[in-house]
């Protein structure tokens, strides 16, 4: 017999396992099927962010950037350290587990919140009365029956045409996140957010690191500023970017990939690499949802078709996060699960996507909110610009890093913030004050009125707003 529920989600990651808590919180009966597994075969849930991507990610970027400061910058605070090595398998391990504490963590809340999990691959069979009828395919098949569907599936790693993964030498970003041992030489495809984070991990453990981008410009999605003066930091890093290139025939072999080319002047090229990363997109996952027995609509891209509240073409259906159209964002993802649940439920959920923020962890960490300079000037909006360098704040140069700058822009007529882009130390964090600002429709003079802390790293933002009316403090 069917296991009947309120609420079904269909997938475990930030945007499926926060919209089956939001909704539990909210009075439902939830269930959430996720198929996730770790190496013993147990449930993993988290989807791609907590699994191969965001979480174990920033564990390596933080191993491998005790490693370069121990090796490179210790010196300079008058400390001392001879034969730094750099134990691959730990590091991995370690990893490993802050995955764990995070898939754990999740099952934990999950529990704590009284919604039901079901381990395996969830898929649709038919509509039934008052809802539909979701297989879960797992150790043991069973039947749910739900009024509302919530589909947050996630999305895959886009492979090269004719060239796919076979994780131990064309990589995507799981079997980036697995290599054994530092690469001589590692060839990336896609300069994009993974490409570079990727990149930096195994540049600073001793990697020759050779990036490929089709596109002719550095970061376009990025304040052109701002793109510039990461790249002069990446080229000063030894990361080696070539902008402009067609891929053309890869070969792998036992020693490696091979990789034809024509670079940004039309010349024939080729690298030879340990392993090569492809990270050139990611397409929506909606394998196995059996999405033609109910006749959920899909675009010419795959996504789940939806409206502006996340409501498919069926009734008492909805889809959030990377399946859907929008920024392929855990934290979007997240937003999405909430605004749904607190939908179903009669109130009125909330996402804006002018005020959701985008985070590159590389050093300089690059960061922004909003539109940038180039969009602003092709839209024909007239604003103001203010910047500040981090080579000028106190804070930044007791860390011992001070690259980049904080850039505001605001409207030149209202004054309120349209954008504000960061590129340096900590600007993950430092985004998030231009965020809450934007979100209340602040004004750059708001942000150049409000007391900062001295000496802060958020000092930058209060001199870059201070900057757009042409004034500054100079701290």
């Amino acid at each position: 017999m069917s296991k009947q529920f309120d609420v079904i989600v269909i997938g475990g990651g930030p945007g499926g396992y926060i919209a089956a808590i939001r909704a539990a919180q909210l009075g439902f009966n939830v269930a959430c099927i996720d198929e996730w597994k770790n190496e013993k075969g147990g449930p993993a849930p988290g989807g791609t962010c907590t699994n191969v991507g965001c979480i174990p990610s920033k564990a390596l970027l933080q191993s491998s950037e005790h490693f370069e400061h121990a090796n490179k910058h210790f010196a300079d605070h008058g400390i001392t350290a001879t034969g730094v090595k750099m134990d691959v398998a730990k590091m991995i391990a370690r990893k490993d587990t802050v995955v764990k504490q995070n898939n754990d963590g999740i099952l934990y809340l999950l529990k704590k919140n009284k919604v039901s999990f079901f381990h395996g691959r969830g898929s649709f069979v038919k509509a039934a009365e008052g809802g539909y009828e979701i297989k879960v395919a797992g150790a043991a098949e069973e039947t749910l029956t739900g009024k509302q569907i919530i589909i947050a599936t996630g999305s895959n790693a886009r492979a090269l045409p004719g060239t796919p993964f076979d994780e131990e030498l064309v990589l995507s970003n799981d079997g980036a996140l697995r290599v054994g041992a530092v690469p001589k030489k590692l060839g990336l495809i896609g300069s994009g957010v993974i490409g570079l984070e990727m990149g930096s991990v195994w540049r600073r453990l001793g990697a020759e690191v050779t990036i490929l981008e089709g596109l002719p410009t550095f970061l376009g999605a990025v304040d052109e500023q701002i793109a510039k003066e990461a790249k002069k930091a990446f080229d000063k890093q030894g990361l080696k970017i070539e902008l402009g290139v067609k891929v053309g025939e890869i070969k792998t072999g036992k020693k490696g990939v091979s990789i034809a080319y024509t670079n940004a002047k039309g010349e024939a090229q080729s690298l030879d690499v340990d392993k090569l990363i492809v990270s050139i997109g990611r397409v929506p996952n909606t394998i196995g949802l059996n999405t033609e027995a109910v006749g959920l609509q899909l675009d010419e891209r795959g996504a789940i078709v939806v409206d502006a509240d996340c409501k498919t073409n069926l009734p008492g259906v909805w889809a959030v996060g990377d399946v859907v159209r929008g920024p392929m964002l855990a934290h979007k993802a997240e937003e999405e699960g909430v605004a749904v649940a607190e939908r179903i439920a009669g109130q009125h959920g909330h996402v804006n996507f002018n005020t959701i923020p985008w985070v590159i962890y590389t050093s300089p960490e690059i960061a922004w909110v909003g539109r940038t300079e180039q969009q602003l000037k092709a839209d024909g909006v007239k604003y103001k610009a203010g910047s500040f360098p981090f080579l000028a704040n106190g804070r930044a140069r007791a860390l011992g890093d001070t690259t980049g700058m904080v850039k505001m822009l605001a409207d030149a007529e209202t004054d309120e913030i349209l954008g504000v882009h960061i590129v340096g130390p900590q600007a993950s964090e430092l985004i998030s004050e231009a965020v809450v600002a934007m979100e209340f429709k602040a004004s750059s003079e708001d942000i150049a009125r409000i007391c900062h802390a001295h000496p802060s790293l958020s000092e930058a933002t209060k001199e870059a707003a201070l900057a757009v009316d042409k004034r500054t403090l100079n701290f």
